[in-house]
């Protein structure tokens, strides 16, 4: 790597697509930073060359001492990928709210938090990308993907919103809005649904769409490596996209958000059994 190769911080480094941004972003000769809650999962990548930090995105402590670690070590931040995130499914009417806090304390507020800690040295050097890993489960809100998608949707106001705010001082702002990827994001989201009481629960004569949605990444999802080599290509192009959307899933969604909200609202209903709740 060369000494003014591209500095690139990543969060959420673990598994699936921050894993794979950081090899494809290497593998271009970027200076990759890979980041996340237990440094130890990136041992594999640090034994590839790639530098490994703690960084938990929920922590202002942590947030803090990882930008200056990175500043002073590395001297800028050329490229921001703010990646961190999990998916929370269930009912939103039964979800408990410290589960919805913690949604969007990790998915929105902790990336703009890194985006706050980064943008100050971008503006000084009127250079600079963040790159906000959103999803079209923000566009079209489905069944049972309620909080999640309330994360992305807001991730991307956020993203808009930080996109004019920093354009004047030379600082690019892309939106990502991939469909399915597999990764570990199916498991931990399956996970999210372990805790519902479904002898309780009004939605329990339709508990296998609910599960169906929290593990549809791992059966309808692109590759994640196939993910990052094209998100990669666009990414270090000379002009970044605003928004970039990926992967078949992503095609039907956006197709999906161009129907009449009541036939949108008839064709998901049936297509997650809403119907046998009348």
């Amino acid at each position: 790597m060369e000494p003014d190769a591209r500095v690139v911080l990543i969060t959420g480094c673990s598994t699936g697509i921050g894993r794979e941004l950081v090899r494809e972003l290497a593998a271009k000769g970027c200076r990759v930073v890979a980041t996340a809650r237990r440094p130890e999962t990136l041992a594999d990548l640090a034994g590839e060359g790639v530098r490994a930090l703690r960084l938990d995105v929920t922590d202002a402590a942590s947030i803090e001492a990882a930008v200056a670690d990175v500043l002073a070590t590395e001297g800028r931040v050329d490229i921001l990928v703010n990646n961190a995130g999990y998916g929370q499914f269930g009912p939103i009417a039964e979800l408990s709210l410290d589960d919805l806090r913690r949604q969007l304390e990790t998915n929105v507020v902790g990336a703009l938090a890194l985006a706050q800690a980064i943008a100050p040295s971008m503006i000084a050097r009127k250079a600079g990308m963040i790159v906000n890993v959103g999803s079209v489960s923000g566009l079209v809100v489905t069944p049972f993907s309620g909080a999640y998608g309330a994360s992305k949707a807001a991730l991307h106001a956020i993203s808009d919103a930080l996109r004019l705010e920093l354009a004047p001082f030379g600082v690019r702002v892309v939106t990502l809005q991939p469909g399915a990827v597999r990764s570990a994001f199916s498991s931990t989201a399956t996970a999210s649904i372990a805790g519902i009481d479904w002898s309780r629960s009004r939605y329990a004569p339709v508990r296998a769409a609910v599960e169906a949605r929290a593990s549809t990444a791992e059966k309808t999802g692109m590759e994640p490596a196939a993910f990052a080599r094209e998100t990669v290509a666009v990414l270090l192009a000379d002009e970044p996209p605003i928004v970039d959307r990926r992967g078949p899933q992503a095609a039907k969604m956006v197709l999906l958000s161009y129907l009449p909200t009541r036939l949108r609202d008839k064709k998901l209903g049936a297509l997650f059994g809403l119907d046998k709740l009348r």
